[in-house]
């Protein structure tokens, strides 16, 4: 794809179809829009709890994503929902680099996350085994978020997930035609298009087909830079008798300029609006030759333009790039009336880059450009990349036996994944701009300082049983058993090459639910769960310096879990309707990663195993559907996380003394409280959320203090107008409503053992943003 402008492409036809009014007439009114008529009842499944299952799940549909700024990530959704804590540093929450989801104490990459079933790794952002969700598919398909806050099903696709899991399901092609249409604009000259076909069940043969794609492109709302996406979409249905064949295929293509990591020194001396000096290259030019004509001066005697203090005070650029490609092909199908097979086919291929203008290496001679002429004007800075190449393909199947009293359930889970990762750097010219651009794949390095192709098997077996005892207690118990063998390869570099194993033969799940009557149920679960070993250079033991590696890998062991939680599903008279629930986690085997040096250094890391961490807390949520048209929501969680042990070296000596510690970036308290109104016309939400302190070092030396955002949606659907308008909707979203000054992101560079690491972004200001929506 090539990038283009909201008013070309999909953009156009959207303003198009908006304005043509013969169009709008002709539509018939079975595929109007499905929002046309929101009820309270239909307020009231925005969110969902969890009824019949043994452990603590809530849910978001559609309709609690389209209230989001468009283009918003689905996780920006499932903010509301208690347990959850989300941070980006950007509006839409699909910022990468920022991103960050933790579940109770869990942190991203210790939670679980597939997509229809579809594995998606641990969505970090150098992930070696999957991709974010906001490049496997359009945030305007996505009908479904389930999470399970505490542990997620035996047959969840994933090998990281110590803790919960988030599973995405994507909007099905629809029974009718139809046409889904959007645009959006708002601040930052932020633009965005969305256009979806839906073919409708076609012919005796039924076949259902659907097509979509969107284009978003946004300037960053401090500094210099664009962040920009575009994607395909497309899915299928095919009836087979009682049975149904499905698939998909998701193309993206992702460029984002990098807000500057900052400490919270840089943010007292610089302020937050502080940014890489992306727009002023000379000035890169001249801290570079500063620096590297006095290293040791740096922060004391160098004189650097004011307000620069330091070298790591002003990079040029930073920025991230990806291109992915997932798809799958799944049949579900009746054998008869109590036995039900499903199997899933599935592949993933991406190419990324990490790109870093460093001043810490300079551009050699003889170094060549983009195009491969030689450089004649070596700058004192290169460009440093962390390069990407994800190859993976698996298959997920399961098989049901339904004996009335008992549903018996056996399945598997396997993946081959080749994963190529690489540190290269890049000349630049002195003169110009350097020669290179930051959101174009990068050619023609001056030198790969380190190369490994690691490959990955994952196996996971599983077997449970649902047995209904009575029609108002339900039992479900079972166990998993997984395997994960990564093995590295050095092509250039410290010499890596060997192999770790993360195996579990019995993780075993248990969990009861009663229902008091038809409107209280009792839940309990019991689960063990093990997070396997990371094939990264970046993150996890491979990491580690090549001695450290070869120290660790025969003895270390993997992280595990046990989770106990129980909980009360409720529903009164007068629309109340929530959940409460109560947890007790304990770690084992926790394993820091303590980065080394400035994170733009990329130095590797340090492994500690801190040994357990012990996790308890309370969570409640609920939904008030007060009056006609109004309904109000709430969601309470309190958590308390701490290190259980010191870390300590081989010889028994101290290193940090963690024992104690809340763990890092993990708030004590969050807070939710939504007021909705929707009289089927016109519809509006006001939100605000509170995020309590969260720690950014593992001896809680530096903090970010606790913030509340607020966050305004109001919009007008013009039905039963009789115009050309008619089954059109406006929205205008504001975000961070009273313009709070905060820090969103904890830990985008890493955590040490004390403070001073340039480790936080801060949250953006109050943006506006207007769309319009249209299904024909």
């Amino acid at each position: 794809m090539t990038s283009n402008r909201f008013l070309s492409g999909a953009s156009l036809a959207t303003l198009a179809l908006f304005m043509i009014p013969g169009v709008a007439a002709a539509q018939d009114a079975a595929v109007a829009m499905a929002s046309a008529e929101p009820q309270v009842s239909e307020i009231e499944e925005v969110v969902v709890f969890g009824r019949g299952e043994t452990r603590q799940q809530a849910s978001v549909k559609a309709e609690a994503i389209a209230i989001e700024a468009p283009g918003s990530s689905p996780l920006k959704a499932i903010e509301r929902l208690p347990g959850v804590s989300f941070q980006s540093a950007d509006a839409f929450g699909s910022y990468e680099w920022s991103a960050r989801i933790s579940l109770r104490s869990f942190n991203q990459n210790q939670l679980g996350f597939t997509l229809d079933g579809v594995p998606l790794g641990d969505m970090s952002y150098g992930n070696h085994n999957g991709l974010h969700i906001s490049r496997a598919i359009i945030s305007e398909n996505v009908a479904r978020v389930d999470v399970a806050q505490g542990s997620g099903a035996l047959g969840t696709a994933s090998s990281s997930n110590l803790g919960g899991t988030v599973e995405f399901t994507s909007r099905m092609p629809t029974e009718e035609f139809g046409v889904d249409v959007s645009g959006a604009f708002g601040s930052d000259d932020t633009l965005r298009g969305f256009v979806r076909l839906d073919t409708g069940a076609l012919g005796s043969v039924g076949t259902r087909l659907s097509v979509s794609y969107a284009d978003q492109s946004a300037d960053k709302w401090k500094g210099e830079g664009e962040q920009k996406q575009q994607q395909i979409n497309a899915s299928f249905v095919q009836p087979i008798a009682a049975g149904e064949l499905r698939g998909f295929v998701n193309h993206s293509e992702r460029r984002e300029n990098d807000y500057q990591d900052l400490s919270l020194d840089m943010i007292d001396r610089l302020g937050r609006d502080w940014d890489n000096i992306s727009a002023n290259y000379a000035l890169a030019v001249q801290v570079a030759d500063i620096y590297r004509a006095n290293p040791a001066g740096d922060c004391t005697t160098n004189a650097y333009p004011s307000p620069i203090k330091c070298v790591d005070d002003a990079y040029y650029d930073a920025a991230g790039l990806r291109d992915d490609t997932i798809g799958s092909l799944t049949l579900d199908y009746p054998v008869t009336d109590s036995f039900r097979i499903s199997l899933t086919g599935y592949g993933h291929t991406n190419e990324g880059q990490g790109l870093w203008w460093t001043p810490y290496v300079a551009t050699p001679t003889g170094a060549k450009g983009q195009g491969g002429s030689v450089i004649a004007d070596p700058a004192p800075l290169a460009v440093r990349t962390t390069e990407y190449d994800i190859d993976r393909k698996g298959a997920i199947g399961s098989a049901t036996l339904d004996l009335g009293g008992h549903s018996i359930e056996a399945g598997f889970w396997v993946e081959d994944n080749d994963f190529n990762q690489a540190r290269r750097y890049y000349g630049l010219s002195r003169s110009g701009d350097g020669g290179r651009d930051s959101l174009d794949f990068l050619e023609n390095p001056f030198a790969t300082e380190w190369e490994y192709n690691f490959n990955t098997q994952t196996t996971n077996l599983y077997l449970q049983d649902t047995w209904s005892i009575t029609d108002a207690l339900t039992v479900n118990a079972g166990f998993k058993s997984l395997t994960v063998e990564n093995e590295a390869s050095t092509v250039v570099g410290a010499n890596k090459t060997g192999s770790i194993k993360a195996e579990d033969n019995f993780l075993p799940q248990v969990g009861v639910s009663y229902d008091l009557n038809a409107d209280h149920q009792l839940f309990a679960s019991y689960a063990e769960n093990m997070r396997a070993l990371e094939s990264s250079n970046t993150g996890g033991p491979f990491s580690a310096s090549a001695a450290g590696f070869a120290a660790l890998k025969n003895t270390l062991e993997p992280e595990s879990s046990r989770t106990i939680e129980a909980g009360w599903r409720f529903r009164f008279d007068g629309g109340l309707q929530g959940s409460v629930a109560a947890y007790d986690v304990e770690f084992e085997n926790r394993l820091l990663t303590v980065a080394l040096g400035a994170p733009i250094l990329g130095l590797g890391n340090g492994i500690q195993n801190v040994g357990s961490v012990k996790s308890r807390g309370f969570e409640a949520a609920a939904l008030w559907a007060f009056a006609p048209d109004w309904s109000a929501f709430g969601s309470y969680s309190y958590n308390d996380s701490t290190y259980e042990d010191d870390v300590r070296d081989g010889a028994g000596v101290l290193v940090a003394a963690t024992a104690g510690k809340r763990v890092v970036a993990t708030p004590e308290n969050l807070f939710r409280a939504e007021l909705s109104y929707d009289n089927g016309a016109v519809f509006g939400t006001l939100a605000a959320a509170y995020t309590g302190e969260r720690f950014s070092s593992y001896l809680n030396d530096e903090s970010a203090d606790a913030y509340t955002t607020v966050e305004l949606t109001a919009g007008y659907r013009f039905d039963g107008t009789g115009g050309w308008l008619d089954g059109t909707e406006v929205q205008i979203n504001v975000t961070n409503l009273t313009d709070e000054d905060y820090i969103s992101t904890v830990g985008s560079g890493g955590f040490q053992n004390t403070a001073g690491r340039q480790t936080f972004l801060p949250g953006a200001p109050r943006q506006v943003f207007a769309s319009l929506r249209r299904r024909f």
